[in-house]
């Protein structure tokens, strides 16, 4: 297989780093952080921002921390750095950079996040290090699952579908991809180091990425 791969593009978020932390911030911390401020509690509190999370699902705005500063009233971008301890690579994603890069293969980052919140995830992880380029969504102007992103992705980072890897941990994204005619696709089904495998039954789904190191 590897001798038909010349770009790798991985998801960050769920596949390289643990899910975990924006889990936790956007279902917990913050939540917790808005009730106090508008003297709610945070079951309501929760409520009413998964409520705001759903209205622009799938839009720009989703991962926009500015935007969610702007409509939460907290600076979102702090939070994440004051949160930063929480960042960490899922336990296999370090090794799997590695053999990548023995293999001579261009490593791509195709991420959702903002701008903003990569560069917190990069200064505390070093991601950046291990791979050829991160590309997040508002360079391309939309997100992965939408059909758009992927030839506007192919114009920024050149890359030959028929001769390309993408993993992600979102289905969404994937079906995306498939439709572009990206030739291999891997779902991974460990995207948070608290949570169980949740495969996909779509995809060929990955819980370690030794799976793709051995063939």
């Amino acid at each position: 297989m590897w001798d038909e791969i010349d770009d790798v593009l991985l998801d960050m978020d769920g596949t390289l780093l643990d899910r975990h932390f924006d889990n936790y911030f956007f279902e917990e911390e913050l939540p917790r952080r808005y009730a106090a401020l508008h003297r709610l509690s945070f079951e309501e509190a929760r409520n009413r921002l998964m409520a705001m999370y759903r209205s622009v699902e799938g839009e720009l705005a989703w991962t926009d921390l500015h935007y969610w500063t702007g409509r939460v009233g907290l600076d979102v971008v702090a939070l994440h750095r004051e949160l930063d301890h929480l960042i960490d690579f899922l336990p296999d994603a370090l090794p799997f950079l590695r053999a990548l890069r023995r293999r001579g293969k261009r490593v791509t980052i195709v991420t959702n996040a903002h701008e903003a919140g990569v560069a917190v995830k990069v200064a505390k992880t070093g991601l950046d290090r291990h791979v050829d380029r991160i590309v997040n969504a508002f360079e391309v102007g939309c997100l992965k699952m939408r059909p758009e992103y992927w030839p506007a992705c192919q114009q920024l980072v050149g890359f030959d579908p028929a001769r390309s890897l993408y993993i992600d941990d979102d289905e969404g994204c994937l079906r995306a991809a498939h439709g572009f005619g990206v030739a291999y696709l891997y779902h991974r089904s460990k995207s948070s180091s608290q949570l169980a495998p949740e495969p996909s039954a779509t995809f060929h789904s990955i819980e370690h990425f030794s799976t793709l190191t051995d063939i």
